[in-house]
């Protein structure tokens, strides 16, 4: 038998190479995206509470109906936007899941999609794998800004969708009011929708405001938002999360969910309906991963590591240039093999491998954590 691979240049993901290479040297894993410190305990009692009651069977196809009334309330709350929780908002298997449904529902063979990178790798393998055509807008270090200007030009007559995600994985930037101004007048009067990845909702810093696309009603009306509870309660595990959208959308989203997921871990969706009632378990998080940061930056003080800026998410980009100018995939595993820290290169998050000398790394980890990784990254 012969076959064609539907993505012939997609091998195993950076994450799974990096994680793999720190297991195997037992080396402090700050490359892949996760918290080595527990969910919340009331949370983890909550899920074990109605395992024990009984709710172990499917869930509706768009989510247990008590979430999603829980997460109308939270927009409305958070950023001014009336959501029907019954057409609006489908509850997912974690944001890549509603990332790839999305895509699968609007994408056809022959349109575009323009990206903005370095990406999170899971968007181009989902255009592709649906027939279309990645465009990528390149970020340029250190600033890793948007030239909406410049991006303007890459669309054409086939871009059916524009890709963002704020705060940004892997540069730790965030889109500012004038972004979303730009984008909306960008895709004003055409049929281009957007797919707005905002996992990182609560996880942005020094008194910002995170600009969802939920706040401008122009962009609301032809985009799809992702997030994810793995995210913003330290459970990447469960792989939880949703997707909002208006209703004629949501109703296309919703034929493709049916059939790949169709629904989602029942107990843990009455679970997190109760624990959001406390608007407190997420308004509390900005303040909590602020800690991380600054710990962090402050344990490698005295490091040759340039650290550039972190404005949202849990990660932070350091430029190496000091310490070697060797590729950044070479430098990330000699960093993993050699001293005993796992990073991820930035240029896997580019199509062309753009290097510019940069790692990753992670800070949702405890504070021993962070500080033996900081003695290490001190000593380079």
């Amino acid at each position: 038998m012969q076959l064609t691979s539907k993505l012939p240049h997609v091998g195993t993901t950076i994450f799974t190479v990096m994680s793999a290479l720190a297991n195997e040297h037992g080396a402090i894993n700050l490359s892949q995206g996760f918290p080595n410190f527990p969910s919340p305990e009331r949370l983890s009692e909550l899920v074990c509470h109605y395992m024990k009651k009984g709710y172990n069977q499917y869930a509706p196809m768009p989510g247990v109906a008590g979430l999603r009334e829980r997460l109308a309330e939270k927009v409305e709350q958070l950023y001014g936007a009336t959501i029907n929780p019954d057409t609006e908002i489908t509850i997912t298997a974690g944001a890549t899941q509603a990332i790839f449904t999305a895509i699968t529902a609007f994408i056809r063979p022959g349109d575009e999609a323009i990206l903005i990178e370095p990406a999170y790798d899971s968007y181009k393998p989902s255009i592709e794998v649906n027939g279309g055509t990645p465009v990528p807008y390149q970020l340029h270090a250190p600033d890793y800004r948007v030239d909406w200007a410049e991006l303007g030009q890459l669309v054409t007559s086939r871009t059916r969708m524009i890709i963002i995600n704020t705060p940004h994985n892997p540069t730790g930037t965030i889109l500012k009011a004038e972004d979303m101004l730009a984008l909306e007048k960008l895709t004003a009067g055409t049929d281009i929708l957007v797919l707005s990845d905002e996992v990182y909702e609560h996880l942005i810093y020094d008194g910002q405001e995170h600009q969802s696309v939920l706040r401008y009603p122009a962009l609301w009306e032809r985009c799809l938002a992702t997030f994810s509870f793995g995210k913003t309660f330290h459970n990447t595990g469960w792989k939880v999360g949703y997707c909002l959208a208006s209703a004629h959308l949501m109703a296309e989203f919703r034929k493709v969910h049916q059939f790949n997921v169709f629904t989602v871990n029942t107990p843990v969706q009455y679970a997190l309906a109760d624990y959001l009632a406390d608007p407190e378990t997420y308004l509390s998080l900005p303040a909590f991963f602020q800690q991380k940061r600054d710990f962090f930056l402050e344990t490698m003080k005295g490091s040759r590591l340039r650290p550039l800026r972190c404005e949202g998410t849990y990660f932070y980009l350091f430029d190496y240039s000091a310490i070697s100018d060797e590729p950044d995939m070479e430098f990330a595993k000699r960093m993993t093999t050699e001293w005993g820290v796992a990073a991820i290169p930035v240029s896997a998050f580019y199509s062309n491998g753009c290097e510019d000398k940069v790692i990753r790394l992670c800070f949702a980890k405890t504070e021993e954590t962070l500080e033996r990784a900081g003695k290490v990254l001190r000593g380079m």
